[in-house]
């Protein structure tokens, strides 16, 4: 199973296709739509969230709610798309007009973005051309290709949930989240401006993120993912790109202005000697073999032990400040103050939406590659047969 996305900031439309889905998985709008609500969400979001209004368009690989088997395409339109018909259009330019003389070009690259250096690799004067695609928008289509994912892994018995448990230094006491199912924690976050399970923590957050917007600042955090339900096994210790938790971590750093990845306990372990580290192992008639502790986070040797999976990611603040830091112009060589795009205070909270997604997609992914997958009915025997082999092994 893979997908391409495809489409630029303030273009006229974002575009992914799946390929590799099982025929007969039930997918509607609808179900993407409600993720794409919650990834503009969260307190903190700029002005953008205030125009668009994401929804999904599924046009191809499905019919009456199933999916075929087939390619399946979703796009999002951008509503904005009517206000830069000029400076974005896929047309060549009028004859005789002056490429420099389209509005917005921008000369001057912000420190923290891909602007100086995707200029750098593909020859961009206009670092329009950079900052388009390699704005955070692009992730409200991976998340509609995750929602996609999470159908699939919940018709499995699988589910996912994320949360923020750190903005700008403030911690949530993550001991209130410690014995939640992934339901309990959806219940709670839902109704949170960021996100958070620690109600307390919360305040001092939005507070947080306030007095970020007020200086013309930005600030970051850390966000959490947990998967309940994964069958053990899935993954490899025998080749490097087969590992499970590789895989994640090469999602969850995929994400824009990600910078830092780790798994259950995660670099705690550097100050725990072995035994407070590794988790010890029964086996019981009811539930087969499971872990007395989840410190290593559901994944042991890169694969899925079947306890929770837990892995987190850490997001730098975003780097397009309302009080811009000092760049240098490359059409002049001179000092300037970088240019401003409109942009977030603090968008941790909706980053933890899109950690969840692309967790789901390369767990949904890792069981494709495992189990027969060509018809939903076939996929599910398979791994509940699966399942009752690891319980009595």
């Amino acid at each position: 199973m893979r997908y391409l996305t495809a489409g630029e900031s303030h273009g006229p439309q974002l575009t992914a296709i799946i390929e590799g889905l099982p025929a007969q998985l039930t997918i509607t709008a609808e179900m993407i739509n409600k993720d794409l609500k919650r990834r503009q969400g969260g307190h903190g979001r700029g002005r953008r969230m205030q125009i668009e209004t994401d929804t999904v368009d599924i046009t191809s690989g499905v019919r009456h709610g199933k999916t075929l088997g087939s390619p399946v395409a979703l796009v999002v339109t951008n509503d904005d798309w009517k206000h830069w018909t000029h400076v974005m259009g896929i047309e060549p330019l009028e004859e005789g007009l002056n490429p420099e003389d389209v509005k917005r070009q921008i000369t001057r690259p912000r420190p923290g973005h891909a602007d100086l250096v995707g200029g750098m690799k593909y020859g961009h004067t206009d670092l329009r051309n950079v900052l388009e695609r390699s704005s955070a928008r692009e992730t409200t289509v991976r998340v509609a290709v995750g929602a996609v994912a999470k159908q699939l892994l919940s018709e499995l018995g699988i589910s996912i949930v994320s949360h923020v448990t750190e903005i700008g230094g403030i911690k949530a006491d993550t001991s209130k989240s410690a014995d939640l199912t992934v339901e309990q924690i959806r219940e709670i976050i839902i109704e949170d401006p960021v996100y958070c399970v620690d109600q307390e923590a919360s305040k001092l957050m939005v507070q947080a993120i306030d007095e970020a917007k007020e200086n013309g600042d930005s600030i970051g955090g850390v966000v959490e993912v947990i998967v309940e339900g994964m069958p053990a096994g899935i993954g490899s210790y025998v080749h490097y790109d087969r590992k499970l938790d590789a895989k994640l971590a090469m999602a969850v750093m995929s994400i824009n202005a990600f910078k830092g990845v780790e798994v259950g306990m995660g670099f705690e372990m550097a100050r725990k000697p072995g035994s407070q580290v590794h988790d010890e192992i029964e086996w019981n008639q009811e539930q087969g073999y499971i872990r007395t502790t989840n410190r290593l986070g559901g994944l042991e040797g890169g694969m899925s032990t079947g306890m929770p999976i837990v892995i987190r990611g850490v997001m730098k603040p975003i780097p397009t400040l309302y009080k811009p830091l000092q760049s240098v112009d490359i059409s002049t060589k001179e000092p300037f103050k970088a240019s401003i795009e409109r942009s977030d205070s603090c968008a941790v909270p909706a980053a933890s939406v899109v950690a969840e997604h692309v967790v789901a997609w390369e767990i949904a992914k890792a069981i494709l590659d495992k189990f027969h997958s060509d018809q939903m009915p076939q996929l599910l025997e398979s791994i509940n047969q699966h399942r009752a082999y690891t319980k009595e092994f």
